[in-house]
Parts: C-alpha cells; structure tokens; sequence
C-alpha cells in the first residue's frame, strides 16, 4: 500500500551534491516536472510511490546515516528515482534501469 509518509515542513537530512543521469533528466524534461520540486519532496520524506517496508527503510535510514530512495512517477508514466547516498554526500536522480 503506497500511503505518503507525513510530511515535513523542512529539511530532513542533507542532499549532498545533486547529480543525474542524461536519461533521468530527458524524461523528466518530457514530463515538464520541475526538478527543485522532486527534491523538495525527497528531502521532506515525501518518498513517492514505494513499498511501505522501503518507507519504514528511508525512516530507519534517515535516524541512521543510510542510503535514501525515493521513487516518483511522473506524469508521462515514466518513473524516476532519486537516491541520497548513505555518508551524504550525493543525491542523484536516476532511472530505474541506471541503477
């Protein structure tokens, strides 16, 4: 079941440096979807459309200094991903397939 985890009104961990795919942001210019606001659901907890154990997983990896996933599909049906990197360092949009 995909319910939205409670949102917050700031920032819940650091995004490090933001990167992406060429694929990534091709579909995501498709889907004329802006990329600031993906992030700003990703670093609020707003994790998209994921299993709730991978939800439990993000909350979990927030507490803990894990990795993050947060899965969005955007309004062109194609799904994309972004992943902050356990130490912090990094957030990177990407496809599925890219991982």
């Amino acid at each position: 079941m995909n319910v939205p985890s409670t949102r917050h009104a700031g920032p819940r961990f650091k995004l490090g440096r933001i990167l992406a795919t060429p694929g990534a942001l091709e579909i995501i210019a498709d889907a004329g979807v802006s990329i600031v606001d993906l992030l700003i659901r990703h670093l609020r907890g707003d994790f998209g459309e994921i299993a709730e154990s991978d939800r439990a997983q993000n909350e979990l990896a927030i507490a803990t200094g894990n990795r993050i996933l947060s899965s969005y599909v955007l309004v062109n049906r194609h799904t994309v991903w972004l992943v902050t990197e356990a130490d912090r360092s990094s957030t990177t949009f990407l496809l599925p397939g890219d991982y």
